[in-house]
């Protein structure tokens, strides 16, 4: 579980990019994190995976407060930020490896778990090629790989699917569900509402910093007209929000 407690976050120009905001993001489920551009989606994501701190109020990774215990709490993350151009001078492999040891992962079996995650992606044959000679969708994928590595419990990932190309979309929501199945944490923004509304068993809409609503699609659907898509009710509520 991920759990947010009144949590803010003001910037120096006196931009409140997230304003006291409350989230349960609960085991065993697929959670999406939605919002226009500017709605503070990234900001929130960047503190719950401690790259910034919170000016107020506590987050909680599997139990272990981010703050207090840094260490320990992004031992449970795999993380996927929304720019995968890093560690471009590095080859594919050697990228695996470095993801790996930060994360102790054991060298006995590790080829083994470096061998099933670049099949399921397709980049099994880019392994000795530097990620400079990537395309956008191929260093997402690697990223991605990357992140998967240690086998965390709680995934989190700003837009994953930017740039993959249908095959790996595909297969990156199978994984999703597959381990939000397991009882995993599987924490996700996109600006993809139909893949929001395909996959997600929880939501929450965050824009000017506030979030507007959290639960489920059925629950939201309530208060709108039945046959109302998400992307009709999403744009209705940032809109008045």
């Amino acid at each position: 579980m991920i759990k947010i407690e009144n949590v803010s976050k003001t910037y120096g120009s006196g931009v409140k990019a997230v304003d006291s905001v409350t989230l349960d993001i609960p085991d065993g489920a697929i959670f999406g994190f939605l919002g226009p551009n500017g709605a503070g989606k990234t900001t929130l994501i960047k503190m719950i995976t401690g790259i910034i701190h919170a000016d107020q109020g506590n987050i909680l990774v599997d139990g272990t407060n981010i703050r207090t215990n840094p260490i320990e709490a992004k031992l449970k993350i795999g993380f996927v930020p929304d720019d995968p151009n890093m560690f471009l001078r590095l080859k594919g492999l050697e990228y695996l490896n470095f993801m790996a040891d930060m994360y102790d992962v054991p060298k006995a079996g590790r080829s083994n778990d470096i061998k099933t995650l670049t099949e399921r992606f397709g980049m099994q044959d880019a392994l000795g090629d530097q990620m400079q000679s990537y395309s956008h969708g191929m260093r997402q994928k690697m990223i991605l790989i990357g992140a998967l590595i240690h086998k965390p419990k709680v995934w989190i990932l700003d837009e994953p699917m930017t740039g993959l190309d249908p095959k790996s979309s595909f297969e990156l929501k199978e994984m999703m569900r597959e381990h939000a199945d397991q009882g995993n944490v599987v924490f996700f923004s996109t600006h993809v509402l139909e893949v929001a509304e395909k996959v997600c068993d929880q939501i929450a809409v965050i824009n000017k910093g506030k979030i507007l609503y959290s639960g489920s699609l059925k629950d939201m659907r309530k208060s709108a007209q039945e046959d109302s898509s998400l992307e009709k009710i999403f744009l209705e509520m940032t809109e008045n929000g």
